[in-house]
């Protein structure tokens, strides 16, 4: 099975004697936008590289470490004893394993807790899950690669609730698994989930009461939710392999769509504001860039940017 290293360097590379770094509680950061605002970031590494302050061993996946209040959390996959992924990556033959959530100490890279459950995979490229974990008010929210999603305790990893998407929905884990980075909003932890209906769905962050869900697509994707402020309002972008769309993240109102279909689902990365303009691009169809418009109504108007 494949190994990562969970890594820590000397704090002199992401601070100075008199600044202190920043958390990293979700994927792309404190705003989800992947700008890091700390002091006294160094502008060139010491000869030989930066010194390493500790390493920890842990299974496959391509998650990210969320860091917060001390404490390192990371996702991994454990596969079941005598068991090895398929040697052609794009196999979808069920693999049995374990996903785990793990909590390190951020000083010493030490495991303080780690909550693991049963999970075979179905997936093409099965090395693990693929999405960071949020962390915020003292609670971890994870998702899986076949759809579990976990709220646990993040002092102790005791789980306080979860859902199971493939079981919830009806659906069927995408090829590439399940890979949108789940978006707290205020009470609403707005996930990338699938099926009729409920392509996106709200859930309550403590309870995991479904609080509303919206838009239908054959296959979901994998392109994080984000949220941007335009023509005076809140604007839920959800690009899925059909149409670009704008909700009501309060609500799951739908504001506009715009079609656009990317072939073999591969909606992948998060759409991208800039200035009034909206930004997404597909590995096949190639990219597609829309100018947000003052709201005409209760609706936003979209155009193509002419070249």
């Amino acid at each position: 099975p494949s190994i990562a290293i969970v890594s820590a360097l000397a704090a002199a590379v992401l601070q100075s004697t008199t600044a202190r770094a920043d958390d990293w509680p979700q994927w792309l950061g404190p705003q989800r936008d992947a700008v890091w605002r700390e002091s006294g970031i160094m502008e060139k590494f010491p000869p030989g590289g930066p010194p390493v302050r500790w390493r920890t061993p842990i299974g496959g996946g391509y998650a990210g470490p969320a860091v917060a209040n001390g404490r390192v959390y990371v996702m991994d996959r454990q596969l079941a004893k005598g068991t090895s992924n398929p040697a052609d990556p794009f196999s979808r033959s069920q693999i049995p394993g374990r996903e785990r959530v793990l909590c390190l100490d951020e000083s010493t890279g030490k495991v303080l807790w780690q909550h693991e459950y049963d999970c075979p995979y179905t997936v093409s490229y099965a090395a693990g899950p693929r999405t960071t974990a949020t962390v915020a008010a003292g609670k971890v929210w994870t998702l899986g690669a076949e759809g579990h999603l976990l709220c646990l305790d993040a002092t102790d990893g005791k789980v306080l609730w979860s859902r199971l998407f493939t079981q919830d929905y009806g659906i069927k884990t995408p090829v590439w698994g399940f890979a949108g980075h789940p978006l707290l909003d205020g009470q609403r932890l707005i996930c990338l989930a699938g099926g009729q209906g409920s392509v996106v769905v709200a859930f309550d962050k403590d309870t995991g009461k479904e609080l509303w869900r919206a838009l239908t697509a054959r296959e979901p994707g994998y392109a994080p939710p984000v949220i941007y402020e335009a023509g005076g309002r809140r604007q839920l972008i959800i690009w899925h392999p059909e149409s670009v769309n704008s909700l009501n993240p309060e609500t799951g109102e739908v504001y506009w769509s715009v079609p656009f279909k990317s072939r073999e689902g591969l909606s992948v990365a998060m759409p991208r504001r800039l200035g009034d303009r909206l930004f997404v691009t597909t590995f096949y169809n190639g990219p597609l860039m829309l100018r947000l418009e003052a709201p005409d109504g209760r609706r936003m108007l979209l155009r193509l940017t002419e070249p």
